[in-house]
């Protein structure tokens, strides 16, 4: 499953329920591009478990400054609409299951 493209409009219906893992991102940023595979193989793997969603900070910088993302790639999980936890930085995919694996762990 593609992760799903995040904008101002779309961001709050698309992040209220369930987990969402966001990553913030341009087309411009190296290790934003870097991870963008990474992200992808993570959309597949969690696929029926967490949503993810990519937002393009340049296009949609009302919700990037609503979470104060300051440098890119940042990446948040969000449970039903709201912050849990967040990654800043360009990280191997371990980082990411690691970060996934602990809130799900929590919903049995």
């Amino acid at each position: 499953m593609k992760p799903v493209e995040l904008s101002d409009s779309n961001f709050k219906g698309e992040t209220a329920s369930g987990y969402t893992l966001v990553d913030f991102w341009a087309p411009w940023c190296g290790p934003c591009r870097m991870i963008a595979p990474v992200i992808e193989e993570v959309a597949s793997q969690y696929d029926g478990k967490i949503k993810v969603g990519k937002l393009n900070i340049d296009d949609n910088q009302d919700t990037a400054q609503q979470f104060r993302v300051m440098s890119i790639p940042t990446i948040i999980l969000f449970k039903d609409g709201q912050p849990v936890e967040g990654i800043v930085g360009a990280q191997p995919k371990r980082a990411f299951e690691a970060l996934l694996d602990k809130h799900l762990s929590t919903m049995n």
